[in-house]
C-alpha cells in the first residue's frame, strides 16, 4: 500500500501579499522618489543627485542588510525582529545623514537636500517608536513617498494612495504588523517626511 505525501502550499492570498511586500519594499520607493524629485529639480543633473542620494539612503543600507543576513545576524531582509531592526536603523540613519551632509556641502539642489533630510527625520522618529512598538516602515516610506511626490508634481499624485493601502494590507496579511502599526506608519510618513520636505526645499 502506498501513500501520497501532501506538500503544504502557501495560500494564494499569502503569496500575493508576499509579492506586494517584496516588490514595494522601502528600497524601491526610495530609488523611485529620489530619481523623480531629482528630475523635477534639475533634469539630468538632478537625476545624478538622486542617484547619489539613493546610494546612501538605499544601496548602502541594503548591502549592510544583505551582509547581515549572509552572516546570520539578521533573520530576514524585512527585519521582522524588532531588536534587529533597531540596530539596522542606527546604521541607516548614519548613512542617510552622511548623504545629506555631503549633498549640502557639494551644492545639490535644495529639493534634493530636503528630500534626504526628510528621510533622516522619518528614520529618527521610526527608531524612537520602535523601542516600544513595531511600527510599519513599509507603510511609512510608501506614504511619505507619495506625499512628497504630490508636493513635487501636484496633488493628482495623491491618487496613488490606494497603493499605500495595498502595501499595508500585505503587511497585515503576512502578520508582520497589526492594522494599528500600518495606519500609524502611513500617518507618520505623510506628516514627518512630507512636512520636513516642504519646510526645507
Amino acid at each position: 500500500m502506498t501513500t501520497t505525501e501532501t506538500v503544504p502550499t502557501t495560500p494564494p492570498e499569502s503569496r500575493a501579499a508576499r509579492l506586494v511586500t517584496d516588490y514595494f519594499e522601502p528600497k524601491n520607493w526610495i530609488l523611485v522618489v529620489t530619481l523623480l524629485v531629482g528630475w523635477h529639480a534639475d533634469k539630468l543633473a538632478g537625476v545624478g543627485w538622486g542617484l547619489f542620494g539613493a546610494l546612501f539612503a538605499a544601496v548602502i543600507p541594503v548591502l549592510f542588510i544583505k551582509l547581515g543576513i549572509k552572516r546570520g545576524t539578521w533573520a530576514d531582509r524585512h527585519l521582522g525582529v524588532r531588536q534587529q531592526r533597531l540596530v539596522v536603523l542606527v546604521f541607516i540613519i548614519c548613512s542617510v545623514t552622511t548623504g545629506t551632509l555631503l549633498m549640502g556641502l557639494l551644492g545639490a539642489p535644495s529639493a534634493m537636500v530636503a528630500l534626504i533630510a526628510a528621510m533622516v527625520a522619518t528614520l529618527v522618529v521610526i527608531m524612537a517608536i520602535t523601542f516600544a512598538w513595531k511600527i510599519s516602515v513599509h507603510a511609512a516610506v510608501s506614504s511619505g513617498s507619495v506625499a512628497i511626490l504630490a508636493l513635487t508634481y501636484g496633488p493628482w499624485l495623491l491618487a496613488a494612495y490606494p497603493l499605500v493601502a495595498l502595501i499595508g494590507w500585505s503587511r497585515i496579511a503576512l502578520r508582520d504588523h497589526t492594522p494599528a502599526q500600518v495606519v500609524a506608519g502611513a500617518a507618520l510618513g505623510a506628516v514627518v517626511a512630507a512636512g520636513t520636505f516642504a519646510g526645507l526645499r
